[in-house]
């Protein structure tokens, strides 16, 4: 299979989607001439034109607005939101507008929309282009909330989210934009990494939402984790030597707690890792749903390793990453405990 770097899989993703149904429309801040600020839809306004793909004003609540109306309408917009750090304008449209669709028309609409947006850090963005808000998400319902962790996922992940009848909110980590990771670099691997993370089939393929995958077997103890930080935790546990299984949990909502617990149960401990802040981030669902799913099979508390609480640093964003190290402290003190 070629090998394709995340920003070329996501790109790929819609122009099958715009091939197939040309109800799929593409649109948001500088998406349309330029491509995108990350150049994911770089050639597709000159493929399909600009009433399939085209840029928007500056609104994040226009551009999410105008979608859930597209979408009530018969269309399956894609939409950008330049940074993750952009959508609270949008957030009021996304919660109260595109999340209760079906449910206060009684089914009569849904909103097949998609929201794209690149999340995390690793560009040196500082406060307002280094977010990570999934838990604001994860916490609405009526959502879908998907971060992938390499191409061949994020191609089959988009995919299934443009094709379902519901809101998806698609988190991008832009740490895995042009490559792999391998956990242990600041910067992405070249060439391609062991795993090789970035084969990519060509033409259509979907991957299920909801569906969790185990990178990496093991029987010594659980680690949860999405996105950029499943590769942090299989440095981990590399330079630790302890035994873990890996979950990449690549859908958030619908969570695939079916996996989680059979893990859990296996090994009777279990670490979460996440980049976004700590308190009331999506790692405190995952320990509280491990805990009420596997007490009696845990041979000690959950551990949660995540960014600080504190607004997101600049000069000590690497800092501020979860790294092998503090993740593997976690790991060590979770099988002493």
């Amino acid at each position: 299979m070629p090998r394709r770097t995340m920003i070329e899989a996501i790109r790929d993703a819609m122009d099958v989607s715009m091939a197939r149904d040309e109800r799929v429309i593409v649109f948001g801040e500088d998406v349309g001439f330029f491509g995108g600020v990350f150049r994911c839809t770089q050639g597709l306004q000159a493929k399909y034109g600009k009433s399939r793909c085209f840029d928007a004003p500056i609104s994040e609540s226009g551009i999410v607005g105008s979608a859930i109306g597209m979408a009530a309408y018969g269309l399956k917009p894609c939409v950008e939101v330049q940074f993750a750090d952009y959508v609270y304008p949008a957030y009021d449209q996304i919660v109260s507008e595109a999340a209760r669709l079906r449910y206060r028309s009684n089914g009569d609409f849904t909103c097949p929309i998609v929201v794209r947006m690149p999340t995390g850090g690793g560009i040196f963005g500082g406060q307002t282009h280094s977010q990570s808000p999934e838990a604001l998400f994860t916490h609405v319902s009526g959502l879908k909330v998907v971060v992938p962790s390499n191409p061949h996922d994020a191609k089959g992940l988009l995919i299934a989210a443009i094709e379902d009848p519901d809101p998806v909110i698609f988190l991008e980590p832009k740490r895995l934009y042009n490559g792999p990771f391998d956990g242990h670099h600041e910067q992405p691997v070249t060439p391609w990494s062991k795993h090789e993370l970035g084969e990519v089939a060509d033409g259509h393929y979907t991957i299920a939402l909801g569906k969790a995958v185990i990178r990496r077997p093991g029987a010594a103890v659980t680690v949860l984790a999405y996105g950029t930080m499943v590769y942090v935790a299989q440095a981990a546990a590399e330079e630790t030597g302890i035994d873990a299984e890996i979950i990449d949990l690549r859908t958030l909502l619908p969570l695939d707690l079916e996996t989680i617990i059979a893990s859990v149960n296996k090994t009777g401990r279990c670490v979460v890792v996440h980049e976004a802040t700590l308190t009331s981030g999506f790692g405190a669902e995952l320990s509280a749903l491990v805990q009420e799913h596997c007490f009696y099979h845990l041979e000690a508390p959950v551990a949660r390793v995540a960014g600080w609480d504190t607004p997101y640093p600049h000069a000590q964003e690497w800092d501020y990453f979860p790294g092998p190290a503090r993740v593997g402290r976690a790991l060590l003190e979770t099988m002493e405990a």
